[in-house]
């Protein structure tokens, strides 16, 4: 059931990732940076309504800013040291986890994907087998993985957050988590449950976002906790597709909520707010608008998988809404592939 073509090809990033879509913590405000002219002119205003007021508040806005792009032109490299480490030196304390067994799924879900693999099957059939959250915002619940699977996938998230391995953030909104790819969870894990379990689903679902042809993701899994990241600000995501499972119930609120789609605009906003179930998934398209309310108490952790389909990123990238420039990276990059008459890739070092 994978996508067509998706074994052993190349795929690349936008250069856009170093200057489109950088998030400023401390005003909550994501910004397109290329020089501070340009800041000041594009976000001048909002920043200094939002408490960016002194010379000194700016000066600190633009260290953040070029911090953060830095980072990002020495990411490929970073994560692929990180990665040689942790192969080479972490030892599982469960290694069952790193490869996917039918028995860590939950049984409502293998009953789902069952339906949707026969060729009879239809959205309309689809729908009465899940939970719809919002048939208008198109955002489903979906039993995933059982209680005792997200226990022990909880165990080795934490066995390695304990260790004194290195390790990436899982994005620029999320500061505590752990990168699957570094950790090696994404190859035997991650991608057999996109393309064996998930794509059925997402095909019904999501058709008119590449659904049926998610030939990549970005997996990650974050943290919240009452001295660290507690809530998440409003955003949509780098993805065609989105899955969020819950991986525990030891907190308190920290609700997911979701607003318009990014191409829609209203003056009033109708938030829809989903609580979070142990070993059920959250399916919503990348770029539904939404955010996580304040946890109040204890941890919470959860997957994220961010699903992608380059037969729809290809022409159009999500993040800064132009044709692609490609850059070279590695394992699924951002999920666009070279196609036949597409200009060459860029050099991201030459980029500001």
């Amino acid at each position: 059931m994978a996508a067509p073509g998706a074994v052993g090809r190349r795929f690349f990033r936008c250069a856009c990732f170093c200057s489109e879509n950088l998030f400023l913590p401390r005003y909550r405000l994501h910004v397109r940076y290329l020089e501070e002219q340009q800041l000041r002119r594009d976000y001048g205003s909002i920043l200094q309504h939002r408490g960016c007021v002194s010379p000194e508040d700016f000066e600190q806005v633009l260290a953040e800013l070029e911090k953060e792009v830095q980072r990002r032109k020495q990411l490929v490299q970073q994560a692929s040291e990180r990665k040689a480490t942790i192969a080479e030196c972490y030892l599982p304390v469960h290694p069952q986890v790193y490869s996917l067994q039918e028995g860590f799924l939950a049984p409502e879900f293998l009953t789902v994907v069952q339906y949707c693999v026969d060729p009879s099957a239809n959205l309309a059939g689809l729908l009465q087998r899940i939970h719809i959250l919002s048939g208008q915002k198109m955002i489903y619940r979906v039993p995933i993985f059982t209680q005792e699977f997200c226990r022990m996938l909880l165990q080795e998230l934490e066995h390695f957050e304990q260790s004194d391995m290195p390790k990436g953030r899982p994005n620029t909104m999320n500061n505590h988590g752990v990168l699957l790819h570094e950790l090696g969870l994404d190859e035997l894990l991650v991608t057999p449950l996109r393309e064996q379990y998930l794509q059925p689903l997402t095909a019904l679902l999501y058709p008119e976002c590449g659904g049926g042809r998610l030939d990549s993701h970005r997996a990650f899994v974050v943290k919240y906790s009452m001295d660290e990241d507690r809530d998440l600000s409003y955003h949509y995501d780098n993805a065609e597709v989105t899955l969020n499972v819950s991986l525990n119930r030891n907190f308190s609120e920290g609700n997911l909520y979701f607003g318009d789609f990014r191409q829609v605009s209203s003056n009033e906003m109708q938030y829809l707010e989903v609580p979070h179930m142990m070993g059920q998934g959250v399916l919503h398209r990348g770029g539904q608008l939404h955010g996580a309310l304040p946890l109040e108490s204890g941890e919470r952790w959860n997957l994220i998988i961010w699903m992608r389909a380059s037969s729809v990123r290809n022409s159009l990238c999500p993040m800064c809404r132009k044709p692609p420039q490609l850059v070279e990276d590695e394992g699924f990059g951002d999920g666009f592939t070279q196609e036949e008459g597409q200009p060459g890739t860029v050099d991201v070092c030459t980029l500001t």
